[in-house]
């Protein structure tokens, strides 16, 4: 019985050794995954910051109003100036549509069979 127990022993420390291995190169393949996946994102950072960058530099005062005198003729753009922009007051909101529902408003709810109701058949 001791033999058996002994090979058993070797049998489950060799592959536990066995699955300890494999668990070591996933973890490691798994941390390479990482790394790249943080190189990748530090480098997708750096090319967004230089493109708000870029975009600031594009949308500058100076280089807009000289953009837009440039294409005068083909655009009409104007300067903005406070007088084209409204007041609040002058805003019209539509109206909140009128319910037969609301409270106050009786309601019949009394019909007769004088005629037949809209989109119904008269009877025969």
């Amino acid at each position: 019985m001791r033999p058996l127990m002994f090979i058993l022993s070797v049998m489950v420390l060799m592959s536990l050794a066995f699955w300890a291995y494999r668990e070591n190169y996933a973890t490691q393949l798994a941390l390479k995954d990482v790394s790249k996946l943080n190189h990748e994102i530090a480098s997708l950072r750096e090319g967004l910051s230089r493109q708000r960058a870029e975009w600031a530099y594009l949308n500058r005062p100076s280089r807009l109003r000289d953009l837009v005198a440039l294409n005068f003729d083909s655009l009409g753009l104007l300067p903005l100036e406070p007088g084209q922009f409204g007041r609040l007051d002058q805003v019209v909101y539509p109206l909140p549509p009128i319910s037969a529902f609301e409270l106050g408003v009786p309601v019949d709810t009394v019909g007769g069979l004088d005629g037949p109701v809209d989109g119904a058949e008269e009877p025969l």
